[in-house]
């Protein structure tokens, strides 16, 4: 099957990718991605095929057609880094949240208990309409965060 994206690097592109193969410093799927399209590339020395490229390098020959693909179509600084991030999960519990649960936490706990658990956390921000619903977990990972335990204050 003829290929659909060629790599032609320019000597500054190629340059480029040679001082990340030297430096070895850069995380390991840069560098083999460097050495993908050093081998892919259609103007350099060595011209390999796919298949001696996905031998030589441990790869997927569909991987190489990726590494291919987002070059042509996205460009070098693309394929080394990845595309940025353009959506961001916005956080469910906001800084608020968190001051109520330290202040029910910090307060006596229910009569009948001689301390705050998770659940009774969770049950008083509820109750109290801090938040319409939140785990037991998240609870707990809000007070690890904040380095403060079940133990009362």
């Amino acid at each position: 099957m003829a290929k659909k994206y060629h790599v032609s690097l320019t000597a500054e592109e190629r340059t480029l990718l040679e001082a990340i193969i030297s430096k070895r410093s850069e995380k390991s799927a840069v560098v083999k991605r460097a050495f993908v399209l050093l081998a892919a590339d259609v103007n350099g020395e060595k011209q390999w095929t796919d298949s001696r490229i996905s031998e030589s390098y441990g790869l997927k020959t569909a991987s190489i057609e990726k590494i291919r693909q987002r070059f042509v179509e996205d460009g070098l600084k693309t394929v080394l880094q990845g595309k940025p991030r353009s959506r961001f999960k916005p956080k469910t519990f906001d800084g608020k949240v968190e001051a109520h649960l330290i202040a029910i936490r910090c307060s006596k706990p229910p009569e009948g208990n001689k301390r705050w658990t998770l659940s009774l956390l969770q049950d008083q921000m509820i109750a109290l309409g801090y938040v319409e619903s939140i785990s037991d977990e998240t609870i707990r990972l809000m007070l690890k965060k904040m380095n403060l335990d079940l133990i009362p204050c």
